[in-house]
C-alpha cells in the first residue's frame, strides 16, 4: 500500500461525482476506468487489462486471472468536478460486491460490448441498480470490433433492460475504419486521429450530414414524449434548442425515465472524453439525491448532505490486511476529522478514526478531513463490519445496510498441516469481514470447518487469497450446493400443546396451526415464509401471536428431508389457548417452534437445488456437442441465436452439475468456447419429493 500526504481543498457538493461503472465480463469496464484515469491525468500511462497493468485490478489474482474480482474505488478531476469511481466486478460470484458498491453510488457509466449488446450480467447489475434507484448512462464500448453494431446494441438494451435508450451520439466509420462520433446536441464531429488522445472539432462529415440530422429529429421527439417542458417547446417550435435538450436528458436520467446512450472504444481512447462530459452533465451530484434514511430508536430520520451537519457515514468495505484495517466510508452527512472519535451504531462501540485516505485502487493519498459527499477510506476502527454506520457520537442513526445474499456453493477446508489449524480459523474469519457473502461454519457432524459462498469462482478465489496472503496449505473438499426444503402439501389443524411443570412458574401454551404452500404470485424469491393469525375472540394475545411467529420462524432453519433451511411456507394460527399464570412469550415461541416441526415432518415436502441460466457463446461447429452435454448435465435449452458469427445457447442448468464445466467446455470447443451464468432461484431436485408423515 503507497501513500502520500496531500492537502486537498474541500470540493463543493455540486462538483462531486460518485459513480460505478457496471457492466458483463469483458465488456471493457476496467479499461474504461483506466482510460478515464489516463484521460484526467491521474495517469500518465494507459494500464492494459491483458498486460496485468491497470490501476484497478491490482490484487495479484485479478491480474492472473484477467478479471475484476474486488471493488476498487479511484479518485479523478475533471472539469473542475471531482468524480469518485468505483470499478466493480462482472463476473455472477461477485455479484454482492457490486451490491455493496452500488448501495453507496450516487449514479453508474453502464457499459455494453457494441457486439453481444446486453448480456445476462449486464442485465443483473442493471436489476441491481434498478433496486437502488441508481441513474445510469450508458457506454456502447468496443466499436472497432469485427461485428460492432450500435443500433443492434441499442435495441436490445431497449428490448431486454425495458427502459427507454436516447442516443445522443452517431459513430464516424465502422469496425477498424471507427475514428470518430457526431455529437448530436451540438451537431459537430468528434474525430480522434490514430495515436492521439484527444479529439479534433469538426463539421459533421457530408455523407453523415442527413443521417445525423434524422437521429437528432428521432433524439428530440423520444425526449419530448418524456419531458414536459420539451414537450412544450417542441409543440411550439417543432424542434429543441441544445439547452432544453440537455436539461430534458439530465432530468430523464436523474428521474430513470430514460437512459444516454454514448458510444465508442475504451481501448482506443475514442470517446472517453464525451463520455466524462456527460457524467458531469447528467449524473447527479451529491447534493441533487435525496436526503439519506436512517433509524434511531425506532423513529425513521433523514439526514441531509450538509458538511455542517451531524456525521453519518456506511462502511460498505473493509480490507482486513496483516498491516491493519482499511474501512472503507460514504460519507453521507457532516465533517469527519483525523484522529476523531465515532461511533458504530449497530454494536454501540466507540472507534477512533486515525487517518483518513483519498483512494487510488491500492495507493492512497493522506488527507485531514472527509466531508458529506465523500468517499473515503479511514485506518483505526478495529472491528466495524461491512454495512456498519458511523455516525457522532451525540446524534447517532443506524442506516440501512446493503442486503446479503445467501451462499449457494460450500466446500470443506483444513489445514495440510495439523498445527496451522489455528493460523487458518483466523484466516478465514479475515476473509469474512472483508466479504460478508462468505460464511464460515463447523459441521455438527463431521467437524470440518465448512466454507460457502456465491459461486466456485468465488470459493476457489479465496481458498488462493488464504494460500498467498497467509501463506498457508490448504485442503478444499469439493463443492456441494446449498439445498432448500419446500413444501408440496400442508396439513390443517395441527395441535400442539406445550406443558412445562419442573418447580417454580411452569409453562403453558397451546396452539392450533394451518400450514400450506406459500403462492409466489410470481415472485419465487420472495417466497420464503408468511405468518398470520385468524384466532377470534382473543385466546391468544397479540404478544404470544408474536411470539408463536417466532417459534415458526426458528422451525424453519433445518426441515425434515435432511436438515437444510425450509422455504415457501405460509403457516396460520387458527386457535390456542394460554394459562393465567404459566404463559409466556418463551411458552408460545417453543409452542411455535415444535408445532411447526410436527407439521412439516406430517407434511409432503420437496428438496430444492438451486439452479442457474447458462449462456454458452461456442462456434457453429461445436453447437451439437455443447447442446448434449448441457442435456446430460439436466440443463433445459430455452433459446440459440447467431451473433456475430458465432452460436449463443441459453440453457437452465442444475449448479451442482456446472462444477468443472469451464474445463469440459474448452476441451470439446478447442478453447474457444466461453461460458456465463446467472443465478434464477431453486428448483425441484429430481426423485426426492416424499411425505414425512
Amino acid at each position: 500500500m503507497r501513500t502520500h500526504q496531500h492537502r486537498s481543498p474541500v470540493a463543493a457538493l455540486d462538483t462531486v461525482r460518485n459513480l460505478g461503472i457496471l457492466a458483463h465480463v469483458d465488456a471493457g469496464k476496467t479499461t474504461v476506468t483506466e482510460r478515464i484515469l489516463f484521460t484526467t491525468g491521474t495517469t500518465h500511462k494507459r494500464g492494459e487489462v491483458h498486460d496485468g497493468t491497470t490501476i484497478t485490478d491490482f490484487d495479484s489474482q485479478e491480474r492472473d486471472r484477467g478479471i475484476t474480482i474486488f471493488a476498487a474505488a479511484v479518485s479523478c478531476t475533471w472539469a473542475g468536478h471531482r468524480v469518485n469511481l468505483i470499478d466493480t466486478p462482472g463476473h455472477v460470484d461477485f455479484a454482492d460486491e457490486v451490491e455493496r458498491s452500488l448501495r453507496v453510488l450516487d449514479g453508474a457509466i453502464a457499459v455494453f460490448d457494441a457486439v453481444a449488446g446486453v448480456e445476462p450480467q449486464s442485465e443483473s447489475v442493471w436489476h441491481q441498480a434498478d433496486r437502488h434507484s441508481v441513474p445510469r448512462i450508458a457506454f456502447v464500448n468496443k466499436l472497432d470490433r469485427a461485428g460492432a453494431d450500435l443500433d443492434t446494441a441499442v435495441a436490445s438494451i431497449r428490448e431486454r433492460l425495458h427502459t427507454v435508450p436516447l442516443v445522443v451520439q452517431l459513430p464516424i466509420g465502422r469496425e477498424d475504419a471507427f475514428r470518430g462520433v457526431v455529437d448530436l446536441l451540438r451537431m459537430r464531429a468528434l474525430v480522434w486521429a490514430d495515436g492521439a488522445d484527444t479529439y479534433e472539432e469538426a463539421e459533421v462529415p457530408g455523407e453523415l450530414r442527413q443521417e445525423a440530422v434524422l437521429r437528432r429529429r428521432q433524439l428530440e421527439e423520444a425526449v419530448a414524449e418524456l419531458h414536459p417542458v420539451a414537450l412544450e417547446e417542441f409543440c411550439v417550435r417543432s424542434a429543441l434548442s441544445e439547452e432544453t435538450l440537455a436539461g430534458a436528458l439530465r432530468d430523464l436520467t436523474r428521474t430513470g425515465e430514460g437512459v444516454v446512450v454514448l458510444c465508442g472504444s475504451a481501448y482506443r481512447n475514442r470517446g472517453v472524453e464525451p463520455l466524462l462530459e456527460a457524467v458531469v452533465a447528467y449524473l447527479p451530484s451529491p447534493a441533487d439525491v435525496p436526503p439519506v434514511r436512517g433509524v434511531l430508536d425506532g423513529a425513521e430520520q433523514e439526514r441531509a448532505a450538509d458538511p455542517a451537519g451531524p456525521f453519518a457515514a456506511l462502511a460498505f468495505k473493509v480490507n482486513a490486511t496483516a498491516t491493519g484495517r482499511l474501512t472503507y466510508l460514504r460519507v453521507y452527512s457532516g465533517t469527519l476529522g483525523k484522529g476523531e472519535t465515532v461511533l458504530d451504531a449497530g454494536t454501540r462501540r466507540s472507534e477512533r478514526v486515525g487517518r483518513i485516505l483519498r483512494v487510488q485502487a491500492d495507493r492512497h493519498v493522506d488527507v485531514d478531513t472527509a466531508v458529506a459527499g465523500d468517499i473515503v477510506a479511514v485506518i483505526g476502527p478495529k472491528t466495524v463490519r461491512p454495512g456498519a454506520t458511523l455516525c457522532a457520537p451525540d446524534a447517532p442513526l443506524v442506516l440501512e445496510p446493503p442486503s446479503v445474499a445467501e451462499p449457494v456453493v460450500s466446500v470443506a477446508v483444513e489445514a495440510k498441516r495439523s498445527t496451522d489449524t489455528e493460523r487458518l480459523m483466523a484466516a478465514l474469519v479475515r476473509l469474512a469481514e472483508e466479504d460478508p457473502s462468505l460464511v464460515v461454519r463447523t459441521d455438527p457432524e463431521t467437524g470440518q470447518t465448512v466454507l460457502s459462498g456465491m459461486g466456485e469462482l468465488h470459493l476457489e478465489v479465496a481458498a488462493e487469497k488464504i494460500r498467498r496472503d497467509h501463506g498457508l496449505d490448504v485442503r478444499v473438499g469439493r463443492p456441494q450446493v446449498a439445498h432448500r426444503e419446500t413444501l408440496v402439501r400442508g396439513v390443517s389443524g395441527l395441535v400442539y400443546r406445550h406443558v412445562k411443570q419442573d418447580g417454580g412458574a411452569g409453562q403453558f401454551a397451546h396452539v392450533v396451526i394451518d400450514v400450506e404452500p406459500l403462492d409466489a404470485g410470481g415472485e419465487e424469491e420472495a417466497a420464503e415464509f408468511a405468518f398470520r393469525s385468524a384466532v377470534v375472540g382473543g385466546r391468544v394475545p397479540q404478544e404470544y401471536v408474536r411470539a408463536v411467529e417466532a417459534g415458526c420462524r426458528d422451525a424453519l432453519a433445518e426441515g425434515p428431508l435432511g436438515g437444510h433451511p425450509v422455504t415457501g411456507v405460509r403457516v396460520t394460527l387458527t386457535d390456542g389457548a394460554t394459562h393465567p399464570k404459566d404463559s409466556s412469550e418463551m411458552a408460545f415461541r417453543t409452542a411455535g417452534r415444535f408445532a411447526l416441526r410436527e407439521a412439516l415432518r406430517a407434511s409432503a415436502m420437496v428438496l430444492l437445488e438451486p439452479v442457474v441460466e447458462v449462456t454458452v457463446t461456442v462456434p457453429g461447429d461445436a453447437v451439437g456437442g455443447v447442446l448434449g452435454d448441457l442435456a446430460a448435465r439436466r440443463g433445459r435449452v430455452s433459446g440459440s441465436t447467431t451473433r456475430g458469427g458465432a452460436a449463443v445457447v441459453t440453457a437452465t442448468v442444475p449448479l451442482a452439475e456446472l462444477f468443472g464445466y469451464a474445463t469440459r467446455l474448452r476441451s470439446r470447443t478447442q478453447g474457444r468456447g466461453t461460458f456465463t451464468t446467472r443465478a434464477t432461484g431453486y428448483a425441484p431436485a429430481p426423485a426426492v419429493t416424499a411425505s414425512t408423515g
